[in-house]
């Protein structure tokens, strides 16, 4: 894959999208805005050039980065904005200490996803639990060999976006629930060691934005201009 490629990004047209979660039974619908996000998650290869540096457990330029925490990729995320002449989207603390982080939604510069975005983009206009057969479309426990994969190698959805499903967990900005779980944000889209009912458009993992582990990656996302 060439660089350009590599953080290609796709326009999502507008339109509402049903979010659920099993856990509090809720249901809500988010009318999502036109927006651009990347046809792949971000690989070890870019985020190297970008941050100086390649965290995970596995080595390959275009395997989905992982072994990144929350802050890590929205920091990212500005670095990545600055370089190409864009106008950084969070405004961060100096230090993982504290809940913070300022989304400047006026800003063009790299951004995650919410998960309201990522849902939208990962369904492509379908109802279903996934956007194809899943062994078509994820790898998954059930055909990973418990190992994480390069990017791009399954079906993309309709609107051309790889690997929404398994491979990776994705971060998005959203707070999963402040009451209960404090700073812990969302995680969509399933990973390379899960079952497959975890490789489901609708599913929500959370977890402090300071964790790291081997099949926690994440997407980039921009605003456009309204």
């Amino acid at each position: 894959m060439d660089a350009s490629a590599e953080h290609a990004m796709i326009a999502v047209p507008a339109g509402p999208v049903a979010l659920s979660d099993r856990r509090t039974q809720r249901s809500w619908t988010v009318e999502v805005a036109p927006c651009l996000i990347a046809a792949y998650p971000v690989t070890q290869a870019l985020y190297a050039r970008v941050a100086g540096e390649c965290p995970g457990a596995v080595r390959g330029g275009e395997l989905p980065v992982e072994g990144v925490s929350w802050w890590d990729a929205a920091r990212f995320c500005n670095v990545l904005s600055e370089l190409e002449g864009f106008t950084p989207a969070y405004l961060i603390p100096s230090d993982d200490g504290g809940d913070d982080v300022t989304w400047d939604t006026s800003a063009d510069g790299y951004r995650l996803p919410t998960e309201a975005e990522w849902e939208h983009a990962c369904r492509a206009g379908t109802a279903g639990p996934r956007y194809g057969p899943l062994d078509e479309i994820a790898w998954h426990r059930g055909n990973s060999q418990e190992r994480i994969h390069e990017v791009g190698g399954r079906r993309p959805n309709a609107w051309g976006f790889h690997d929404m499903l398994g491979n990776v967990w994705e971060w998005c900005w959203d707070v999963y629930d402040a009451e209960v779980y404090g700073s812990y944000r969302v995680l969509r889209g399933g990973g390379w060691f899960d079952e497959h009912w975890s490789c489901r458009a609708s599913v929500r993992r959370r977890s402090h934005p300071t964790f790291r582990v081997d099949d926690v990656g994440f997407r980039l996302a921009r605003s456009v201009a309204r």
